[in-house]
């Protein structure tokens, strides 16, 4: 344990100074004076129920608990500090530049619940501390030595804390790294003119170029903090599905799902349609999410939900009987389409997080009757009762236990079954 009286944001060190000096130059993300929009979404207790319960299903809501960001760039430790008022959050980075708009944003917005200071991940255990949840997205895949960054963040996670990771996927940024070589070959750094250059040179892409797509869907790339981020790092490395699972195994953790499982599922959208979905659903659950990323083709990013492998983490089922106690909470970004709807569809489920456009869920009327009980408070079975007032038969129970498995697939809900009871199953037998 620390000294109260050492500041263990004193010094950085064991960091490449090329990337400190990276983000000193060019912040990332760019730096915002105002976080009214982001406060006004995140004061609805419904969306931090589900952002609780997609990381911790077994666990009773509470909100005061840890939260350490690392790698917080200029604004993500500030965020976590509005989103969750009563929880006591640390935020790290290596960059003074980053740290210095953390800071302003701590001062408009009166956040006596941040902490924050400079200091590289592989130095996290001087901070003395565990933490409940930790979050480290686009951090790991440019340390000099991720595998020891991310065994750092395993020695100060609680033995029940959940952390959320991000690290880039390696097929879907092919484009991004034959530009990366293409600048490297031509000695372009990261100085303003040769952005501006650079920039310059994107908009002539020859057609069907890989980095072309994302050229088109993703605008940030006009920004050069961003566009030097991408393409000018000068460090970086990404994983394959199977590298992910690899990585997090090498340092202790179990993985527990992604933060947006669909796009990885062979029961969701165009995966389950294909000849070979059935072949993918027989594989193994690692297996499967690698065999659906190389279809895809075009991930970019992994963001993740793992745990300590010393600690038992209860998870979601659809085995047995249990689901019925589970209470499933709406994912705050998902919408209910009832215009134009394909045939037989009373209305069309879509989580506006998701960039894949297959990934829509038609419901029929009885589904739409379930998806109407829902209200955050209520069990399965309690939702059950309510769509069919008497007691339902084996088919219509069944009918329900595939429609909440969908929406859970799909991202749709998250569940809370911390309140699972024998009586929620039980009831449906007795009613």
């Amino acid at each position: 344990m620390m000294s109260q009286n050492k500041n263990p944001f004193a010094t950085s060190g064991s960091v490449s100074e090329e990337v400190k000096a990276f983000y000193d130059r060019y912040p990332y993300p760019r730096p915002v004076e105002s976080l009214d929009a982001y406060r006004r979404r995140w004061d609805d207790l419904q969306r931090r129920r589900a952002d609780f319960h997609l990381f911790w299903p077994g666990k009773f809501f509470q909100q005061e608990f840890s939260i350490l960001v690392a790698g917080c760039g200029t604004s993500q430790a500030a965020k976590y500090a509005l989103r969750w008022p009563e929880a006591r959050v640390t935020g790290i980075d290596v960059s003074e530049t980053s740290i210095y708009h953390t800071q302003q944003l701590k001062q408009k917005y009166n956040l006596d619940n941040l902490q924050v200071g400079q200091l590289p991940i592989e130095r996290m255990g001087e901070l003395g501390k565990a933490f409940d949840h930790i979050v480290c997205t686009g951090v790991l895949h440019h340390l000099p030595d991720p595998d020891a960054g991310l065994k750092a963040l395993r020695e100060v996670l609680k033995p029940d804390g959940a952390m959320h990771l991000m690290v880039y996927a390696r097929y879907g940024r092919t484009g991004i790294y034959m530009m990366q070589e293409f600048c490297r070959r031509l000695g372009i750094h990261a100085h303003d003119m040769e952005i501006s250059d650079l920039i310059a040179a994107l908009k002539e892409l020859p057609q069907g170029h890989p980095l072309e797509y994302l050229l088109r869907v993703a605008p940030d790339f006009q920004n050069p903090a961003e566009l030097a981020d991408a393409l000018l790092h000068p460090q970086d490395r990404a994983y394959s599905v199977p590298e992910v699972f690899e990585f997090i195994h090498k340092a202790g953790l179990e993985f527990g799902r992604w933060i947006r499982q669909a796009p990885y599922d062979p029961h969701c959208g165009t995966m389950a349609s294909i000849p070979q979905s059935p072949r993918i659903s027989g594989l193994p659950l690692p297996e499967q999410y690698a065999a659906v990323e190389l279809f895809r083709g075009t991930m970019v990013r992994h963001s993740l939900v793992v745990y300590q492998n010393s600690t038992p983490v209860q998870q979601v089922s659809f085995e047995g009987d249990a689901w019925l106690g589970y209470f499933p909470i709406r994912m705050s970004d998902t919408i209910c389409i009832e215009e134009r709807l394909p045939p037989g569809a009373a209305a069309v489920l879509i989580n506006r997080n998701h960039t894949y456009r297959d990934l829509y869920m038609p419901i029929n009327a009885t589904e739409k009757l379930l998806l109407d009980a829902m209200d955050g408070n209520r069990s399965v079975a309690d939702i059950i009762e309510k769509t069919w007032s008497s007691k339902p038969e084996t088919s219509e129970r069944n009918v329900a236990r595939v429609f909440f498995e969908r929406l859970w697939r799909y991202d749709q809900v998250v569940f809370d079954i911390s309140r699972q009871t024998e009586r929620n199953s039980a009831r449906l037998d007795s009613h």
